[in-house]
């Protein structure tokens, strides 16, 4: 059985975890994971993603920590190397993805929530980065996804003190971005991903890069690239299409090239 299942509704592909009782990770899944993006991101007709899970409880607990207890330095390569593959796969998807966090959201269960473009959660969901506590670190990119989030010092409460939050907390501090009733987030994360066909799917992948440009360089470096890409928009059906739709007082229909 498959730990992820994949559908497609309409513009939208829908990713649940699948690996009971709490969703863990595991290589196996880590890679199908970064198949799937890799998939979605050669999809025309694909605009976004959501990360889903259909249990109350979890969302993720993270990794299976029995693959873990061993001595062989190369099994803990390979399980580090899927996670930072799969996540920053995720992280640079070129639509737009949310998790729909249900219940808790540990480790590397929170790591591909952080690697997401929005975050929704449940009233009764708790986030945690408890990696050290078994003498682990994180390694799906949540030292530098976490810090860029919420700030250094949320960070390190999180991640040295083994702090963890709950959802009220997480929204004041910038970690998730709405909190809904129990049950909802799957719901909500559908009507934003609905926001999302609004938009040309060839700005918004223009957009999202010189949006994520911004951890890894200066503001002033960009602004020619910023230029660059909106001339380029002429090369693009999209453009085309947006500015006349616009014109004749009618709804677009994006080609997605």
């Amino acid at each position: 059985m498959s730990t992820l299942k994949i559908e497609k509704r309409g513009h939208t592909a829908v990713i649940t975890l699948n690996n009971p009782p709490a969703n863990t990770w595991t290589p196996e899944s880590l890679n199908q994971l970064e198949e799937i993006v890799s998939e979605l991101n050669g999809d025309k007709e694909n605009y976004s993603l959501i990360i889903n899970s259909e249990s109350e409880k979890f969302f993720s607990a993270g990794a299976d920590l029995n693959r873990f207890n061993h001595d062989d330095k190369g099994l803990s390569f390979e399980f580090s190397n899927a996670f930072g593959r799969a996540f920053e796969a995720l992280a640079k998807y070129e639509g737009v993805s949310f998790a729909a966090i249900s219940g808790y959201a540990m480790g590397g269960g929170l790591e591909v929530a952080l690697s997401c473009d929005f975050r929704i959660a449940e009233e009764h969901a708790q986030m945690a980065l408890p990696e050290a506590s078994v003498g682990l670190l994180p390694c799906g990119l949540g030292s530098q996804q976490l810090s860029w989030l919420v700030g250094e010092s949320w960070a390190k409460r999180m991640i040295l003190l083994g702090e963890r939050v709950k959802a009220d907390k997480a929204l004041a501090i910038g970690l998730v971005d709405e909190v809904v009733e129990k049950g909802g987030s799957f719901d909500k994360a559908l009507e934003m991903a609905s926001m999302v066909e609004k938009q040309s799917p060839t700005s918004v992948r223009y957009c999202k890069r010189l949006i994520m440009a911004a951890r890894h360089q200066s503001m002033e470096s960009a602004y020619a690239t910023e230029r660059e890409l909106f001339v380029k928009l002429w090369d693009s059906q999209d453009q085309k299409e947006g500015v006349a739709a616009f014109v004749e007082k009618r709804a677009p229909q994006w080609k997605n090239c």
